[in-house]
């Protein structure tokens, strides 16, 4: 796989052979992003689990610290009371079974967040195919099938992350901006690892975080000490 020159002398301050600890590792980080815009944080953690298996799951949702730095687009499907306090929450779209067809028919999904309430999910639940390669169906374990719709908005609004294991057990997660600095994004870093930490499955054995990736949007990977990282 070929890269650009700015990747390339990215990668010459990497040193591939190194565990780095969590300042370090996030300061390298910035000095890789070279890209012209505010590129975005990743951190990937891959987990000792097995994800085929329902009880060695890891899923939550956890708000940022100091928010990813990315306008949160939120949809809310609820109806009655509800409706006024989404609005007052600071929804960006709010409705019923007009926003429910419209997704069904138009395949719209110009949003990032889609928020219900329980009494909703009937309706909500026929759009799965849809939403669910997406990654944008509700779910009450991320919050976002909830009573407390206001609440859910503001805490989407001011950062708030889900973290979910893929089919190679990692976890993949933007933690902020490059122009965050080192300091507020290993606030972030710190809370969702704690998160994480607090996730594991009873059922899981050995090693719990078996590695730990952070990058930029268009940068290399800076490896992390997975030992350290398991302290928070």
């Amino acid at each position: 796989m070929k890269h650009g020159k700015k990747y390339v002398d990215s990668a010459k301050l990497v040193d591939r052979t190194k565990l780095y600890d969590t300042a370090e590792a996030l300061d390298l980080c910035l000095q890789t992003g070279k890209a012209k815009f505010d590129e975005t944080v990743e951190v990937h953690v891959k987990l000792g689990v097995d994800s085929r298996h329902a009880d060695q799951q890891v899923r939550g949702a956890i708000v940022l610290p100091n928010g990813t730095g990315k306008s949160v687009r939120v949809l809310a499907i609820c109806k009655g009371d509800n409706v006024k306090a989404a609005e007052a929450a600071g929804a960006d779209f709010v409705g019923a079974e007009e926003m429910v067809q419209k997704i069904q028919s138009e395949g719209w999904v110009d949003f990032d967040v889609l928020i219900t309430t329980p009494d909703m999910m009937g309706l909500v639940g026929r759009l799965g195919k849809v939403l669910g390669p997406r990654g944008l169906m509700p779910n009450p374990k991320a919050g976002t099938v909830t009573p407390e719709i206001g609440k859910a908005i503001q805490e989407a609004k001011a950062g708030k992350i889900e973290y979910r294991l893929d089919k190679t057990n990692i976890i993949h997660c933007a933690i902020g901006k490059t122009s965050f600095g080192v300091e507020k994004l290993q606030e972030n870093f710190d809370a969702l690892l704690g998160a994480i930490v607090k996730a594991k499955p009873a059922a899981a054995k050995g090693q719990y975080i078996k590695s730990c990736v952070v990058a930029t949007t268009m940068g290399p990977g800076v490896r992390m000490n997975p030992n350290k990282v398991a302290l928070i």
